[in-house]
């Protein structure tokens, strides 16, 4: 079985929560050339891409992107936001308006066959390197189980079916009829996403302490948002939402739940987004060595300053 533990995301050059000069070395302080994925790579063998929420990945890009990685590491994708999050993709032509109709309705009128096309094609190196892990389907909240909500995801996953998929599904209300999205999910080998993150009245109900995965699912796949509760819906800057560090004793039960729920799979992924200031490099650090992953060292100097207590053990490889 396959653990493989990273973030989501590996660059962040900007804002109060930017990683530079707190996992990569400052601006001003890097070598000529220097390469972030690369440098990323060195400690991790797995990455979640979101760039591809925002736009459509091309395929000169993510070639470079095998490229500049080693034999066998492996990215997430997201699919871009025109296929989970409508609203959001017609704000960013200006033409969304107040009153729209319901998500999955809105998602029926809104995608074409030309961008499933454009995002497979866009995928297709990083298949062909062996380096596509997985392409994650992240839906919004007000995402729900009506039957027009599970018609579209059906016939997402039947889309993508020749992907491995995972689903984040945000609304109780697919967890309220668990055994029908898990035949759904499962009927296309696809995971449910397990999330950790502030709960509020609508907020999906999963079960951390005996998880399932959907019958006959591939892989499991956990994502890890941070507990910032305060700051999750009312923030100055969308990066604050996720400036929370996990402490060990809560990653603890996290890394049981990753341990029980890949017993029975081959590969599972687990990613942290709970990227202000790196913090999510330090979280994935600290969970890999709870599950007895050696990680490799010396660690970024400036890593260990910010977060002192990663400093290696005497004992640690």
């Amino acid at each position: 079985m396959s653990l493989r533990v990273g973030t989501s995301g590996w660059s962040y050059p900007g804002g109060r929560g930017t990683w530079n000069g707190v996992f990569y070395p400052a601006k001003g302080a890097r070598p000529r050339g220097f390469d972030e994925l690369e440098f990323y790579a060195r400690w991790f063998d797995v990455v979640e891409v979101n760039s591809t929420f925002y736009g459509q990945p091309r395929a000169q890009v993510t070639a470079k992107w095998a490229d500049r990685t080693p034999a066998g590491f492996e990215f997430a994708i997201k699919l871009f936001q025109k296929f989970t999050h409508p609203a959001m993709f017609q704000q960013a032509l200006g033409t969304h308006s107040p009153g729209a109709a319901p998500a999955a309705l809105a998602l029926a009128g809104v995608v074409r066959q030309a961008d499933v096309d454009e995002f497979k094609s866009g995928v297709e190196p990083l298949a062909d390197a062996d380096k596509l892990g997985a392409l994650l389907v992240q839906f919004p909240p007000s995402f729900t189980a009506t039957p027009a909500g599970v018609d579209y995801l059906g016939w997402l996953l039947r889309t993508f079916a020749a992907y491995p998929l995972a689903v984040e599904l945000r609304h109780k209300t697919w967890s309220d009829q668990s055994a029908d999205t898990s035949a759904l999910l499962g009927a296309y080998g696809a995971a449910w996403v397990l999330i950790d993150e502030p709960k509020f009245r609508f907020s999906i109900q999963q079960n951390w302490q005996a998880p399932d995965a959907p019958p006959d699912a591939a892989l499991a796949y956990l994502r890890f948002h941070g507990r910032n509760a305060a700051e999750w819906w009312r923030h100055a800057a969308a990066e604050d939402r996720y400036n929370y560090l996990y402490s060990a004793e809560e990653l603890t039960p996290l890394a049981d739940a990753a341990a029980g729920l890949t017993a029975s799979l081959k590969k599972a992924y687990l990613f942290f987004n709970n990227h202000f200031s790196a913090q999510g490099v330090a979280n994935a650090v600290q969970l890999r060595r709870q599950l007895h992953q050696a990680v490799p060292s010396p660690l970024p100097p400036a890593l260990i300053e910010r977060f002192p207590w990663l400093d290696e053990p005497p004992d640690a490889t």
